[in-house]
């Protein structure tokens, strides 16, 4: 019997991530007893971001090219501005993306996170949300756009904005122990 206290959860971020939409849900799965790895461009420390402020930074645990899709359960991707549009230019990030969403596991992308969704061309047909500013991005992506604090569409689990983060969290778990829960 498997549950999200035996699950790998992988969060992919870079310099410029919303710090809330990092550290929050990463506390929250290790918490839950979850084992979290987080996957950068490089291993030097990223820098986090309090809106448009200068935040704490974080070391990566590993490297993109180190990613082993099979080894994790689900996928998170936080926002803020920088942090998805650096990752969107990234072909390994994309590449990351688009094998987690096609592997039909939880993909968890908040606030300016879903740019990375677009990148990897998998919102086509699936309702999301996002911070407003995307929208249009989505939209032109094939998206169905709603402006709700959590929207779960298949493998897909999408928030506006750090405010959402507690139904985010919450989705993203339920998601990974129904996911786990198929396989055991």
């Amino acid at each position: 019997m498997s549950a999200i206290n035996t699950s790998h959860i992988l969060i992919v971020a870079t310099d410029g991530f919303e710090q809330s939409e990092l550290f929050d849900p990463r506390y929250a799965m290790i918490a839950a007893g979850a084992k979290v790895t987080l996957a950068s461009p490089e291993a030097k420390p990223i820098q986090g971001m309090k809106h448009d402020e200068k935040g704490d930074t974080i070391t990566p645990d590993i490297t993109l090219d180190q990613v082993k899709i099979a080894d994790y359960d689900g996928l998170i991707l936080p926002g803020g501005v920088a942090n998805p549009d650096t990752l969107r230019m990234n072909k390994m990030a994309v590449d990351i993306v688009a094998a987690f969403v096609e592997s039909g596991k939880p993909v968890a992308a908040i606030c300016h996170g879903p740019w990375l969704l677009v990148e990897a061309d998998v919102v086509e047909g699936r309702t999301v949300t996002s911070w407003p500013s995307l929208r249009t991005d989505l939209e032109n992506a094939g998206a169905d756009v709603v402006d709700r604090e959590v929207v779960v569409d298949g493998n897909l689990i999408t928030s506006r904005k750090p405010e959402d983060i507690p139904a985010f969290v919450a989705a993203f778990k339920q998601a990974v122990s129904e996911a786990d829960s198929l396989v055991a």
